[in-house]
């Protein structure tokens, strides 16, 4: 008599740097959604994708065990495991990295926008002529709502630009710190 039952055949442990699976499609899925929302302003769902990114990243990822050889499997997963921190938190800040000048220093760069935003307004009671006299709070409310986006649109463009620097910083950041723990626990030796 035969055994109809399914087999399971026990998977091979990944090796030292990979990202399982779920990781993997996780990573892959969230960038795609993130730069297909990106159009126009950033939104803080980025933020949420973002970290929902991160929190797969750290749950997930295994890093080889160290070695000082620069074209190691370590590096190699060291530097992918850094850039897509970087990633993470690129994507993570990019809505408060638009609404904040504290965080995003640009020097005119929210004046300009703030002028094109006033063209924008301007542009509206031009569009509607003779129409506006007739309902002044719909003008300004037109007037308003057009005059946002455009300082919005504006802002997440210049943001959308500089965010790879956020990001190469945050990845040079946590690469270093990972590079150092993890020497630093090659060095003291197996804890037994």
């Amino acid at each position: 008599m035969s055994d109809l039952s399914p087999r399971v055949t026990p998977r091979p442990a990944s090796a030292g740097g990979e990202v399982p699976a779920p990781g993997v499609i996780g990573i892959g899925l969230a960038a795609v959604l993130t730069f297909a929302l990106a159009q126009g302003s950033w939104q803080w769902f980025a933020t949420f994708i973002g970290v929902t990114l991160l929190a797969v990243m750290l749950a997930f990822q295994r890093r080889a065990e160290w070695t000082p050889d620069i074209c190691s499997a370590y590096m190699r997963g060291l530097v992918a495991y850094a850039l897509v921190v970087g990633l993470c938190v690129a994507i993570a800040l990019a809505p408060l990295l638009q609404r904040r000048a504290w965080l995003f220093p640009m020097p005119g760069t929210r004046s300009e926008c703030e002028l094109l935003g006033r063209y924008e307004a301007l542009q509206v009671e031009a569009a509607l002529g003779n129409l506006a006299g007739s309902d002044g709070a719909a003008l300004a409310l037109a007037q308003e709502v057009q005059a946002r986006k455009a300082v919005a649109e504006c802002l997440a463009a210049t943001t959308t630009l500089w965010l790879p620097l956020y990001g190469v910083g945050a990845a040079v950041l946590v690469g270093t710190v990972a590079w150092l723990r993890d020497r630093a626990r090659a060095q003291s030796g197996p804890v037994g």
